[in-house]
């Protein structure tokens, strides 16, 4: 398969992966920021904007199309469901990927008997049902989740849907897929084996996933160190563009 990049920039290449729902246009802002010092690799997710998708589509399958696609070595950088794709994608090949920087991750989305880090699977559940009736309404709503709590709710929450309908939804099959990865993860248990140098960024108001779940990955993985923002909710990013980029050019650096 041909995964859909927008290449950009020069200098190290840095990888973006988006989360659930949004496509490269989500990096419009980052992209502008760090072309200067990077060359940049935004990627479509397979079944996302122009990417076909991939079968079996799984945590694996996707890190895998990655892992044949993009440059060796490159940086990593993944947002909410692309920071899972990002540790799955280190994990597996640990000479490709040199250095993460996790943006709103998780190891586990769902709550489960020993992780009331996450939102109650009954949520995401509820997505699932709802993106047959009516799918640009259910992403609508999930965008608006995200922004919920930033202190610039409203413009995070814009910004979020115009990126979204500016380059058409996902289709219905592929966010299915992709929810059933977000109920299914858990990657607790390999975190401890994931060796590279990673930077944790978190929003301290994320309602979908709470801080406590950075402050546990940061914890668990062998060299990685967490910064909080103040304010921001699941899209930091969005909210404080240039506070990110100056986070990601120090950490990625580095290398």
């Amino acid at each position: 398969m041909t995964l859909h990049c927008e290449v950009s920039g020069s200098g190290p290449d840095l990888v973006l992966l988006h989360g659930w729902g949004a496509d490269v246009g989500i990096w419009s802002e980052l992209v502008g920021e760090l072309s200067p010092r990077f060359r940049l690799h935004a990627v479509d997710l397979p079944g996302y904007g122009a990417s076909p998708t991939c079968n079996p589509y799984t945590l694996g399958g996707i890190a895998a199309a990655l892992a044949e696609e993009m440059p060796r070595p490159c940086l990593v950088c993944g947002w909410s469901l692309g920071g899972q794709v990002a540790l799955e994608w280190a994990g597996a090949a640990p000479k490709q990927v040199a250095r993460i920087a996790l943006i709103a991750t998780t190891p586990s989305f769902v709550q489960r008997d020993d992780w009331p880090h996450a939102v109650p699977a009954a949520v995401l559940n509820g997505f699932s049902g709802e993106l047959t009736a009516d799918c640009a309404g259910a992403m609508k709503r999930f965008f608006s989740l995200q922004a919920l709590g930033d202190e610039q709710a409203k413009r995070v929450a814009t910004r979020l849907r115009h990126a979204l309908f500016t380059r058409g939804t996902p289709d219905a099959g592929v966010l299915g897929q992709g929810l059933k990865i977000l109920l299914e993860t858990d990657l607790r248990e390999r975190l401890a084996a994931i060796a590279q140098p990673a930077l944790v960024v978190h929003g301290e108001r994320d309602t979908l996933v709470p801080v406590a779940a950075g402050e546990y990955l940061s914890n668990a993985l062998p060299k990685a160190r967490l910064v909080t923002l103040r304010g921001a909710a699941h899209a930091p990013f969005v909210a404080n563009a240039g506070t990110v980029c100056a986070l990601l050019e120090d950490f990625l650096k580095e290398s």
